[in-house]
């Protein structure tokens, strides 16, 4: 695996969550840095070294909610 996708969301009660695409990986944090941190651990333990994504993308979503 050359990299690894992640979807990421901001969470209903604040702060930001985000779930691997086709890894079992999912975290959350405060802050779009302490967030891209604890990608970065999380992916760091999910996978052996020799396995091990060189890039991580992230998708950033976003909802807004406009009044008719």
């Amino acid at each position: 695996m050359t990299e690894i996708h992640f979807v990421v969301e901001e969470a209903p009660e604040g702060g930001f969550v985000a779930r691997a695409m086709g890894a079992d990986i999912f975290t959350e944090a405060d802050t779009l840095p302490e967030l891209h941190a604890q990608v970065r651990d999380a992916v760091h333990c999910h996978f052996e070294p020799e396995r091990m994504p060189s890039l991580i993308r992230l998708h950033i979503t976003r909802e807004e909610v406009l009044a008719a």
